[in-house]
């Protein structure tokens, strides 16, 4: 019995075989048109598959989106980084230029000076209370620098010195507002026109030249520059360029806006100037044959 069972379920097997190879080869065949069970079991998979596909393109496609944001949020941080290290690189290259063309000016200046010994300086404070007034540099008593010495840029004079430390001077500048703050001037033309910088004024930026003649013919352009007179600035050391020119109060002179030659908004780079030894016994020496003449 048991192996009548066993030939029997051999042969369903074998029938079961040989009908699906049979179907095979039956779909397989070329036709014009299949059978409704092919059909019915061609379109139930065609829209399982539809129903399927599409919740996983998209996904599949929300996903790569996702990789795409993030590979290109990670360019544009790498982007950024660039662009902010090549900011700082330009503004460094900036800084050195400018610093290197400010003392090319500043050696320049110093071969101009012959007179006079220059003490080389930098701009290590400034007020923001007293921004148009005080600056502070970093050479003092024990460089040389003294009291009411001039202090200029490669572009002109800025001011004197005011007082002293050791290792730091305070400056008063050409544009502080101090009555005693003075500077003897000449306006630079076929005929000199002599006068005081006297005042600043904020709002225009500008000093005033005060006690020039009223009959004088002054244009714009002119230069300003130190006359030497007093013993602090020294003789033609530029003050500035006239802008405009108006009567004074009552008519009898002219004052002159004088646009400064130096940025007194931009100051690092400064010199102290001190008389050398030999100009100072080159003045004594004149001083003395002046009064051995007068003497004879």
């Amino acid at each position: 019995m048991p192996q009548f069972f066993f030939n029997k379920r051999l042969i369903m097997l074998l029938v079961s075989i040989i009908v699906l190879v049979a179907l095979i080869g039956f779909s397989l065949r070329e036709r014009e048109e299949l059978t409704w069970p092919e059909q019915f079991v061609k379109d139930s998979t065609s829209w399982v598959q539809s129903v399927v596909s599409r919740p996983a393109n998209y996904i599949a496609g929300l996903i790569e989106n996702l990789q795409d944001l993030q590979n290109t949020y990670q360019e544009n941080k790498e982007l950024k980084k660039r662009v902010d290290d090549m900011a700082r690189l330009e503004a460094k290259v900036y800084s050195l230029e400018k610093e290197n063309e400010e003392l090319q000016e500043i050696l320049d200046k110093k071969e101009s000076l012959a007179d006079y010994e220059p003490i080389q300086a930098v701009r290590i404070a400034r007020s923001p209370e007293r921004w148009n007034e005080l600056i502070i540099i970093n050479k003092g008593a024990s460089n040389g620098v003294e009291k009411n010495m001039a202090v200029i840029t490669a572009k002109g004079l800025i001011g004197k010195v005011k007082s002293t430390t050791p290792f730091s001077a305070t400056v008063q500048l050409i544009s502080s507002i101090d009555p005693t703050n003075r500077i003897s001037a000449i306006l630079q033309a076929e005929k000199p026109l002599y006068g005081t910088i006297e005042g600043y004024d904020k709002k225009k930026e500008l000093l005033l030249l005060k006690g020039l003649p009223y009959d004088a013919e002054i244009e714009k352009g002119q230069n300003v520059v130190t006359t030497g007179m007093g013993g602090i600035f020294p003789k033609d050391l530029p003050i500035g360029k006239v802008v405009k020119v108006v009567p004074d109060q009552f008519g009898l002179n002219q004052t002159a806006y004088i646009k400064p030659e130096a940025n007194l908004y931009d100051l690092e780079h400064v010199m102290v100037v001190k008389k050398s030894m030999v100009s100072v016994d080159l003045e004594e020496s004149l001083e003395d044959s002046e009064g051995e003449e007068e003497g004879n």
